[in-house]
């Protein structure tokens, strides 16, 4: 048996391309990688620095990877996520787990399939290791919830690993997996990406399925992959965008989706790019000092990969941005039709059951309450202003990429670092996004400085941003400065397994 140092040097910061490798070179079965991740989370996600991260771990997820160490190598050829490891934010539908969203009502709540994205993830050989905890219905960002409880941040044990999808991001960032999925409604796979050093992207809407996701916003929700480098993001991505006939949005999607998205990595890919500092997000306070470091040192070096970064400005662009969420007049109503799509295996039959039950985390029922008092929902004056002002938006934010000539718009996800346990998020840029159904992309920018709770720092995310259907583009970039960085570390709490 391969001892657990020896995995550890395979497996730990794996990539889907470094264990096809190990496996191909008969260096590691499926079964010894899986197990792997499910000893790291044996050790670390109740035991050691008690992530908390993960809500259920798969036991059926052994059984899987044996049946694919008995395929052959053509078999194995045509799936391209072939034993790879996955967690789930827990609010993606499983055949074989419960779907809970965190929350004490849903956790027995079980479906009869897989939801699209998850079908396409096992179809291409991916194993779904575990599922993971979110704030409370994906609906803030702090991820903590009634089932769940609160996760850490495993940099910084103190602080929160961001939201909603901060389980996938303490457990990608701690090796509990290979590949996550998140959903990101506000900036939820972007949050989590930034405060673990990961890397998140929220894709053009209508690229990704969300049909088989428990609901937040019609408008606003969209799903992708949260993953440790460029690379597996352009994987993951590869299987799970596509058209679903449940999602109509998708169909949009049509003549939009390349051959790979990794065929446009490029190493080189920051020479000749034209990159906008939009200096309208970022912060100003001492609080934003040490994401501005970071900030100016990615620059820096950016420019010295040959991109030309210029300082641009959207005028007015707090007021086209303040109150800007369709997430309250929408979220009653697509709840309610979430629920009630479930038929017989729903413990409730619509938000008033929900909220009767008083089950959910002390800190949700404030807004919960406000949702359920909601009477100006889809098709309402309100709603028809807020898509005038999310147009505006778009507009504005094309009106400086075409006034400039850039390739995409750069700026931090976050202008202070994650907040510590018991506070909400604050100074978040997700909003140019999750406004505009325009594609971003969040990669690892670097550290803050290292503290006695923060061994190696604080990561801090970047974000860039860039028109409709420009995910090709933004992977380049993003894959270039990984390349010229190497930025990402693993955290101190998890180390390798002996």
């Amino acid at each position: 048996m391969i001892q657990a140092a020896v995995l550890a040097l395979l497996l730990d910061e794996a990539s889907v391309r470094s264990i096809h490798e190990a496996i191909e070179a008969r260096k590691v079965t499926c079964v010894q990688v899986v197990q792997h991740y499910l000893d790291r989370i044996e050790a670390y996600d109740d035991n050691g620095p008690a992530l908390n991260a993960i809500i259920t771990v798969n036991a059926h997820a052994l059984e899987t990877a044996a049946e694919m160490d008995r395929l052959d190598r053509a078999a194995r050829a045509r799936r391209p996520l072939h034993c790879i490891p996955v967690v789930l934010k827990d609010n993606f539908h499983t055949a074989d787990m419960p779907t809970t969203g965190g929350s004490v009502t849903f956790k027995n709540l079980q479906m009869k399939e897989d939801g699209f994205v998850v079908k396409k993830l096992r179809d291409a050989g991916a194993i779904i290791v575990a599922k993971a905890n979110l704030h409370e219905l994906a609906r803030a960002g702090t991820t903590v919830s009634s089932l769940g409880g609160q996760t850490k941040n495993p940099y910084d044990l103190t602080r929160t690993p961001g939201g909603s999808s901060g389980g996938t991001g303490a457990a990608i960032a701690a090796n509990f997996g290979v590949l996550g999925t998140g959903s990101d409604t506000g900036q939820s796979i972007r949050s989590p990406s930034s405060a673990n050093s990961l890397v998140g992207v929220r894709a053009t809407r209508g690229l990704v399925s969300r049909a088989g996701v428990m609901p937040f916003s019609t408008t606003q929700d969209e799903a992708g992959p949260i993953v440790r480098s460029v690379e597996d993001a352009a994987r993951m991505l590869d299987v799970m965008a596509g058209y679903d006939p449940d999602d109509p949005i998708t169909a949009f999607s049509a003549g939009h989706i390349p051959r790979s998205y990794t065929s446009t990595l490029d190493r080189n890919g920051l020479k000749g790019a034209r990159i906008g500092l939009l200096t309208d997000v970022i912060g100003t306070e001492p609080i934003h000092r040490e994401v501005n470091q970071v900030l100016d040192a990615a620059v820096a070096k950016m420019t010295a990969q040959g991109a030309t970064v210029v300082r641009v400005s959207i005028p007015k662009l707090d007021e086209l941005t303040r109150g800007l969420n369709l997430m309250n007049l929408e979220f009653k109503a697509a709840f309610d039709s979430y629920l009630a799509g479930l038929g017989s295996i729903s413990p409730v039959k619509n938000l008033a059951e929900f909220v009767a039950r008083g089950e959910v985390h002390e800190s949700m029922k404030r807004g919960l309450d406000a949702d359920l008092a909601v009477t100006t929902g889809p098709g309402s004056p309100e709603h028809q202003q807020m898509y005038r002002r999310r147009e505006a938006l778009r507009q504005a934010l094309m009106n400086v990429i075409a006034a400039n000539k850039l390739d995409a718009i750069l700026y931090p996800h976050q202008k202070r670092l994650v907040v510590p346990i018991g506070e909400d998020q604050a100074d978040r840029n997700g909003v140019l996004s999750n406004s505009t159904g325009f594609p971003a992309l969040t990669f690892p920018g670097g550290f803050s400085a290292p503290t006695a709770t923060a061994p190696i720092g604080v990561p801090v995310g970047l974000e860039i941003l860039g028109p409709e259907w420009s995910e090709p583009v933004l992977f380049k970039l993003a894959f270039a400065y990984e390349q010229a960085t190497h930025v990402r570390k693993p955290p101190a709490s998890t180390p390798p397994l002996r």
